[in-house]
């Protein structure tokens, strides 16, 4: 059986310095696909400069950050001491735990000729008893990110986070979840399935494709019913289309979000702040990195 649409949404720009951004999730109809409690769209980009401004430093607490590069170089810095670059195709995880600050930068990728930059920024809720942990943070480049080829050559699929078949992303789960980037070559399609009250979305950053028998538009986040069932996705175009499904088992502790924070209650919104300015999430020090 395939599952059934609940809606379809185009985000709302939110753009940060140079980079064109759209806000998918939380949207007007949720503000969660199982542990997945936000997705900012990085759209695609041609820079002709290496020295844009980054995020800037900010705070964040209670939940997992998960930037996913399609194509450009991103650079982090934290307040628990971590830094690191990622390229095209590459991922940096970070768990904020108790409470720290981070900074990125996106740019053309200095190991490529491309000076595109694309990609996509997801904020993983995490589970009550995970949140008072201690920051943790993980680069994963491309070439590390689980990969296999779809039957009949039909294009390709990596998994960011969770598991598809034997493959398994190197990114912690503290519940169930998935996120996967599937490539799909012109003219093939492709079958998923997925289990009883499992919460699945997709999104299309760049083509239009069909899923169960419905055409839907670049740049549209797509939320599927709860059912067990299949979605089949079909691409009619001339060219390979990307498609991201991601999602997993409800989150059912209470969800209270406001600005970088995601909690389970108003008062620890309220405690995350008073940490933040008092001083209780560090500083990030620079000195043994390059931007």
């Amino acid at each position: 059986m395939k599952k059934k649409t609940s809606f379809s949404s185009k985000g709302q720009r939110a753009d940060i310095g140079d980079l064109t951004i759209y806000r998918m999730l939380a949207n007007r109809y949720t503000d969660a696909v199982g542990p997945f409690v936000f997705l900012d769209h990085i759209a695609p980009k041609f820079q002709t400069s290496r020295h844009l401004r980054g995020t800037g430093a900010h705070p964040h607490r209670g939940i997992a950050t998960l930037t996913y590069l399609i194509a450009g170089e991103a650079t982090h810095f934290d307040s628990a001491g971590n830094h690191a670059t990622v390229h095209s195709g590459g991922i940096q995880w970070m768990k904020a735990g108790s409470g720290v600050l981070h900074d990125e930068t996106l740019t053309a990728d200095s190991q490529t000729d491309s000076k595109q930059t694309h990609g996509f920024q997801f904020w993983i809720n995490l589970p009550a008893k995970y949140k008072a942990e201690k920051p943790e943070y993980l680069a994963i480049q491309s070439h590390e990110v689980p990969q296999k080829n779809l039957p009949n050559d039909g294009g390709w699929i990596k998994v960011i986070a969770g598991g598809y078949e034997e493959l398994i992303a190197k990114i912690p789960s503290y519940s169930e979840q998935f996120l996967y980037h599937i490539q799909l070559e012109a003219g093939r399609d492709f079958t998923i399935s997925f289990a009883e009250n499992s919460e699945v979305a997709a999104f299309l950053p760049t083509t239009n494709v069909t899923l169960n028998d419905f055409e839907f538009e670049a740049g549209e986040f797509i939320e599927f019913d709860r059912a067990a069932g299949e979605i089949v996705i079909d691409n009619p175009l001339q060219e390979a289309a990307d498609i991201l499904l991601f999602g997993g088992e409800p989150y059912t502790e209470p969800i209270v979000a406001e600005g970088p924070f995601v909690m389970n209650s108003r008062a620890e919104i309220a405690d995350a702040y008073r940490d933040f300015y008092g001083g209780k999430y560090g500083e990030i020090n620079r000195q043994n990195g390059k931007v």
